[in-house]
Formats: C-alpha cells, structure tokens, sequence
C-alpha cells in the first residue's frame, strides 16, 4: 500500500509568493500611475546608467 502525504508548508509558501507578487505587481502599478512622466523616465534613465546599460 502507498501513502501520499502533502504537506500544509508547502503550499502556504505557493499562496504567499502569489500574494507577494501581486502585492508588488500592483504597486508599481500604483505608483508609475501617480508619477509625473519625468520622474519615472528619469529613474529609468539612472538605473540605466547604474547597471552600465549604454543608452546616450
């Protein structure tokens, strides 16, 4: 006879990476929706730089 067994941690680690990604999915959603064009093109400018990507 074969026993299977599903442990609860498990699936409370699936459940709360879901939740933790769409928590942070939402707020960046959030928070390029209530930034001015400028700020957010120039944030993504600097991290260009900050990570050596070319882009002058």
């Amino acid at each position: 006879m074969t026993t299977m067994s599903t442990t609860a941690a498990r699936t409370d680690t699936g459940l709360r990476s879901i939740v933790l990604t769409a928590v942070f999915g939402l707020g960046i959603l959030f928070l390029a929706g209530f930034a001015q064009s400028a700020v957010i093109h120039d944030a993504q400018h600097d991290m260009r730089h900050a990570i050596g990507f070319p882009c002058h």
